[in-house]
């Protein structure tokens, strides 16, 4: 778990440096069989969810050698999901976040506050 913290620490910096808003982090692993972790933000724009995507992904790679094994909705940028199989990234625009409300559906999994990875 120590090790995983520190990896969504890094999602949760990499999000806030591009200044994306909302982050919640869902641990999922009592109620899902595909992943452990939902971490779920939105941006602005689609160039800015564009940014958020690009720097989790550099990050990532260059701090713990981590490559997403499929990003889906990258080009249109409504929802983009970064799936790293133990932990899933959902990148949504302000309006696809309200429509879609995975916190509310993924209500029984337990919300991890962000500063939280830090200790």
């Amino acid at each position: 778990m120590k090790e995983t913290k520190a990896v969504l620490s890094k999602v949760c910096q990499a999000i806030e440096d591009k200044k994306g808003e909302g982050i919640v982090i869902l641990d999922i692993s009592d109620i899902s069989s595909f992943t452990d972790y939902f971490v779920i933000c939105n941006g602005l724009n689609r160039l800015q969810n564009q940014a958020i995507c690009d720097e989790i992904r550099l990050r990532l790679k260059r701090d713990q050698n981590l490559v997403p094994s499929h990003i889906e909705g990258y080009d249109e940028a409504e929802w983009i999901l970064m799936d790293y199989l133990q932990f899933v990234v959902h990148i949504f625009s302000e309006e696809t976040r309200e429509f879609y409300k995975l916190e509310r559906l993924w209500s029984d999994g337990e919300e991890i506050e962000p500063a939280a990875l830090i200790a």
